[in-house]
């Protein structure tokens, strides 16, 4: 995969090429964000890149190099993650053994930290050490979806490049060109997958429009009723899961969205949950 192959982050993208075109590319990056905006592809993409054989400043996908990151036995490239909930002083401590050593194969040793701020206490501070004294041929890649849960003291070591969540128009695309979604399923996904691919992947795999229906129905059916018991057999109904009861509420601030917008405009366009036209309509006018 190219830097083109990736969704959106149109910025972090031309700030990593143009770091490679000026050599400057940095000793440490803290790629942050939220969750499922393409951190980690970017990550690997850039690490691809950097070690490609042929000439520019992009990934080729077809030398020895770039088949070795696409099959991931590349040798240069060691990619770090939680064991269990934390990342432990054992791993950062074999990362130090192997960044002694220049490349093997490739022009960078690349080192990613996926979910670095799950590093536990003696980790960050081994890791530290390793920061404040580069090599050349070593870059490391911080990943974090929380970066204020990292000691200062690493984070102001690293060039920080922040992925914003994409837009609708992006993440729908991304549906249709991976899964063959239909544009319509694609589009409600999108809408509401709160700027993330990833949670659009773990929506697309729920049977979200299925779960989606079922809490809006159950909501109206409350809402309408004007009977303060069916209103807490919704409560009941969100449950004490607090994912499940922010997936369903987020659902309810959505739809109830699109009622709002269509009371005040009768614009269909605009609404997310065009599939339940006629609950919205009905609902607006009560």
């Amino acid at each position: 995969m190219p830097f083109s192959d990736i969704y959106g982050q149109e910025r972090q993208k031309a700030v990593l090429k143009s770091s490679m075109e000026r050599g400057r590319v940095s000793h440490a990056y803290l790629f942050h964000g939220m969750k499922g905006v393409g951190k980690k592809t970017t990550a690997g993409i850039f690490a691809k890149a950097l070690n490609c054989k042929e000439e520019g400043f992009d990934s080729c996908d077809h030398c020895t190099s770039c088949v070795k990151m696409d099959h991931g036995n590349h040798p240069d490239v060691i990619i770090i993650e939680p064991e269990g909930f934390f990342i432990k002083i054992e791993a950062v401590r074999g990362l130090q053994g192997q960044i002694k050593f220049r490349p093997f194969e490739g022009k960078k040793r690349v080192f990613i930290i996926a979910d670095a701020e799950r590093m536990n206490g003696p980790a960050a501070n081994a890791l530290l050490k390793t920061l404040e004294e580069p090599r050349p041929s070593n870059i490391l890649i911080l990943i974090s979806s929380r970066p204020h849960e990292l000691p200062r003291t690493i984070v102001s070591r690293c060039q920080k490049l922040r992925f914003n969540p994409l837009g609708r128009d992006v993440i729908s695309a991304f549906l249709r060109d991976r899964l063959s979604m239909d544009e319509e399923t694609a589009r409600l996904i999108a809408s509401s997958s709160g700027g993330s691919i990833g949670r659009a992947l773990e929506m697309q795999e729920e049977s979200y429009l299925t779960f989606k229906n079922e809490v809006i129905e159950k909501i109206s059916d409350s809402g309408a009723s004007k009977d303060p018991l069916k209103f807490l057999s919704f409560v009941d109904y969100l449950g004490d899961d607090r994912k499940k009861v922010l997936e369903r509420l987020d659902i309810v601030k959505s739809w109830y969205r699109d009622v709002l917008v269509y009371k005040e405009t009768t614009d269909v366009e605009s609404l997310v949950h065009r599939d339940i036209i006629e609950w919205t309509k009905k609902c607006s006018r009560e």
